[in-house]
């Protein structure tokens, strides 16, 4: 059996990478949203039905890393409560599949991978860390992605540590 290590970058527009045993990177996928209905307004929300379905196709996952985050005070009540709702989704699916969570700063991770804050800088680092992955990286989007291979890498390298 391979263990496989999960890195998780938290949000709506955030995704999930799967890392092997070998530093490989599997799998990425961006986070799984659906739209709800609140109040009279239809809103996105991070599915825990369709990440658990996600997240459960990883028997053998070790450990997952995530972004601890937080809200800004430049987000407006609703956008933090949602954006925390969402935070804990995500431990609460990792946790229903008794996956040990570790949170690892912005500022720790990129610094230990060689990153500033720029999202395309985490974009070309995932392309020359996983060339045969390169077109899962190639939209400006997809720094989310980018972020959560990362991650994993970072939670792969300093598993020991």
């Amino acid at each position: 059996m391979t263990d496989y290590t999960i890195g998780v970058d938290p949000g709506l527009k955030g995704a999930v990478a799967i890392i092997d045993s070998d530093g490989r990177l599997v799998e990425v996928w961006d986070m799984p949203t659906v739209e709800i209905k609140v109040g009279k307004s239809t809103k996105t929300r991070i599915s825990p039905e369709l990440l658990a379905h996600e997240i459960g196709c990883w028997d053998g996952a070790k450990c997952a890393y995530m972004e601890a985050v937080s809200s800004s005070p430049q987000m407006g009540v609703s956008s933090a409560f949602a954006f925390g709702e969402g935070f804990g989704v995500v431990k609460g699916v990792l946790a229903a599949f008794n996956i040990p969570l570790v949170l690892v700063t912005p500022a720790k991770w990129k610094r230990d991978m060689g990153l500033n804050s720029s999202k395309d800088g985490s974009r070309a680092k995932a392309i020359s860390m996983w060339p045969d992955k390169a077109g899962e990286f190639k939209r400006a989007k997809d720094e989310g992605r980018a972020e959560s291979a990362l991650i994993g890498a970072w939670g792969y390298r300093h598993a020991g540590a």
